[in-house]
This record gives structure tokens, sequence and C-alpha cells, in this order.
């Protein structure tokens, strides 16, 4: 039997992380075994052991994978917006605070969908999470700070930090809000979306 390219070690690898990133959102860490998302990955249960030494091990790899690419992804956001850092504001809370989002928390940001999974499995799944958390606090601390510098104001950074944690904790708080009632009632969280797109804005 041929033995397995490095390679192709870490493309099985990256498949486990990207089934269980997905699987975890949208069900919770607790709510997918290893069998099932082995099995959405595309490999046996027993090979899971080759690559991680336990379901903890993994959850934190989604977890810092998740950050990773929700962190990129608001650099591009910035990036797309180089003279305006009131677009890219904007950009980003109608990117996250929308439908497509609620209704995708397998596609979506680990900060929602993951909060209650990273509180409840300790201190190293927090650790990963403050990690994200970090992240966002201090792009959105630099984005408010230079959009004041464009309108001619000034921030210090205690004050563009505070309103930073302020803008993201509500955004994720919206977003999970808008998903615990999605199938209850659909127009209260369409509403619950649509106000606080509209508040975000101007903080």
């Amino acid at each position: 039997m041929p033995r397995i390219t490095q390679e192709q070690k870490q493309l099985n690898r990256e498949k486990i992380v990207n089934a269980a990133g997905e699987g975890f959102r949208l069900r919770g860490i607790d709510g997918v075994g290893i069998e099932e998302l082995m099995k959405a990955a595309g490999m046996t249960h027993g090979g899971f052991y080759n690559h991680f030494a336990s379901k903890d091990d993994l959850a934190l790899e989604v977890l810092h994978q998740g950050f990773t690419d929700s962190l990129a992804a608001l650099d591009a956001i910035r990036a797309a917006h180089p003279r305006s850092a009131r677009a890219a504001l904007h950009d980003l809370v109608d990117g996250y605070v929308n439908a497509e989002h609620r209704d995708h928390p397998e596609a979506g940001c680990a900060s929602a969908a993951l909060a209650s999974d990273a509180g409840r499995h300790g201190a190293a799944a927090q650790a990963e999470y403050r990690r994200g958390l970090d992240g966002y606090f201090a792009t959105i601390a630099d984005m408010l700070a230079e959009r004041a510098r464009q309108s001619g104001t000034e921030l210090t950074p205690a004050e563009a930090r505070e309103r930073a944690v302020a803008l993201f904790s509500q955004m994720v708080g919206a977003l999970t809000l808008s998903r615990a009632i999605a199938d209850a009632a659909p127009e209260l969280s369409d509403e619950v979306l649509a106000v606080n797109r509209k508040r975000l804005k101007k903080l």
C-alpha cells in the first residue's frame, strides 16, 4: 500500500477542518460527531486520529481557522475602500448583519456561530475566540479612527476601542437574535437585522 504524501496528508487535514467548520457552525461543536464529520470530509472514522488527538483539538483548529478567514475578509473590505473608511464600515455592517449570513451560519463567521460553544469548551477555546475578537476590535478601531480623521475630527485610541467593542458586539448580538427566531417569527427576525444595520451605521 503506497504511503500517503505530506501534501495529501495536509489536504486531508484541511478537508476535516472544513467539514468540521461547517458542521460546528451549523449545529454546534457538541452537535456533530467524529464519524459524521469524517464522512462529510470523505474519509473513514479511524483516519481522524492521524490528524487530531481529540475532537477538542479539532475545535480549536476550527476556531483558529474560522477567525483567520474572517479577519482576512475584513482586511479585504478595507482594501476595497482605500479612500473611505465610512464606506468600508458600512460594507462591513451590510455584509455581516443580513439575511444571507443569518440563514447560512455554516458558511459564515465563527464569531456569532460559535460564541456559545467557545464559552462552554474551556479556557483554550476561549483563548482562540479572544484572539479573533482582539483582531476584530483592533481593525474596527483603526477604521473608526480613520473615518474620524477623514471627516475632520479625532478619536483617541481609547474612544476608538470603546466604539469598536460596542459596534462589533452589536453586530454579533443582532445576528444571534435574528437566528434565534428566524423560523418562528421571520418578520421580527428581519426587523432585528434591518434596525441594527441602520443603527450600526450611525455608531
